[in-house]
């Protein structure tokens, strides 16, 4: 067995699950014979920077102006940059897609808390 293959094997075994799920999917063989990751780790980043962004909206943010919303959305990027090299070994993805899961089930019910009590106001 040739010695990239077995290094190959090595790393995916010690990959976080969708990180290895990513770069199994989308590794793409060169005309050496080689896998190319370029175009799975840019979509590993995107999957960080989104889930991030999201947990971010849904937990965080206020009302700001434009250009303080682009301000943090620029360091929430290149935060994800270190985030995504993290994501390769730990369960980064797995980590914020629960964040988001929650936090989306938090919202959800106070909404439902909210248009409970406005019900009970209006009747009365």
């Amino acid at each position: 067995m040739n010695s990239s293959v077995a290094d190959s094997e090595l790393v995916f075994g010690r990959m976080s699950g969708i990180s290895r799920f990513i770069y199994e999917g989308l590794g793409t063989p060169t005309s050496n014979g080689e896998m190319d990751y370029t175009i799975a780790g840019y979509v590993l980043l995107a999957v960080v920077f989104l889930l991030s962004a999201l947990v971010f909206k849904l937990g965080f943010a206020r009302k700001l102006r434009p250009l303080q919303t682009v301000a943090i959305y620029i360091f929430l990027f290149l935060g994800c940059l270190i985030l995504t090299f993290l994501a390769f070994f730990l369960p980064i993805v797995e980590g914020l897609i629960v964040a988001a899961l929650i936090l989306i089930i938090y919202r959800a019910r106070r909404m439902n808390e909210y248009k409970g009590t406005d019900k009970k106001d209006s009747t009365a």
